[in-house]
């Protein structure tokens, strides 16, 4: 069936709108802006949604980042009131008063988690709600970050793949520079893409159809889906009345 990109745009716009009604009429929309496709099409769908008045964007660059214009492009096409909170000194703090070195994927996840603490302190600041911008795609590979980029209050993509994305930014009217960029995390240098061994384009494909021609591909990809299932689930929780039922 063919993605009907409007109609999907509409019932999320309605959709944001119910949350808001119900999780604080009068609060703002706080969104962490990379400058790439997600967080364009969330601040562009809660502009919609709430009006420019009521969506706060937040560019969190470590040190220096090299897009970041696409990041001030948006706030600007947008109109909505934004925030630069550098987050360098943070994570070097940290990682300076941690008794010992960390590991890779330590370092790699930290500066994420910083920017989500960055994301609440602004957000309780400002009578805020943090939407995530995580999509389909990456949460089904779990490429995102625990308690980072895959926190939030409420998510309108995470039901989308990255080729539905990029159709509700076109949709939008988002500049095409945001919609096609090459994703990456803006941290370590390499696309999103380089770091999972296959495409977007691969991966959504076998997601709606489930068709993909490599099969090193395939097994990557599958093994990838079932080791960060974990990620989209509840904490688990002890629960005494469940357990001494079983006994």
């Amino acid at each position: 069936m063919e993605f009907d990109a409007k109609k999907v745009k509409d019932m999320c716009v309605l959709w944001i709108r119910d949350f808001f009604e119900k999780n604080g009429p009068d609060c703002n929309a706080v969104i962490g802006i990379s400058g790439g496709k997600d967080s364009s099409v969330v601040a562009a769908l809660c502009v919609e949604a709430l009006g420019r008045d009521r969506v706060i964007g937040v560019l969190m660059p470590c040190g220096e980042q090299s897009d970041i214009d696409m990041a001030k492009l948006l706030v600007s096409h947008l109109g909505i009131k934004h925030y630069i909170v550098n987050i360098k000194d943070a994570v070097e703090g940290l990682k300076k008063s941690v008794p010992f070195e960390l590991s890779n994927q330590s370092n790699v996840n930290l500066p994420p988690r910083i920017r989500m603490a960055t994301l609440y302190a602004v957000s309780q600041s400002n009578n805020g709600r943090v939407a995530n911008t995580c999509n389909l795609s990456e949460d089904w590979v779990g490429y995102s970050t625990r308690y980072g980029d895959a926190a939030g209050d409420f998510s309108p993509c995470s039901h989308l793949t990255v080729a539905e994305v990029k159709a509700i930014g076109r949709e939008l009217g988002l500049p095409a520079v945001l919609v096609d960029k090459v994703p990456s995390d803006g941290l370590c240098g390499k696309t999103d893409e380089d770091n999972l061994g296959f495409t977007y384009a691969e991966l959504d494909k076998y997601i709606r159809e489930g068709k993909i021609e490599d099969k090193a591909k395939k097994k990557r990809i599958d093994t990838l889906h079932k080791r960060n299932l974990f990620k989209l689930k509840l904490m688990p929780s002890f629960d005494p009345k469940i357990n001494s039922a079983k006994k």
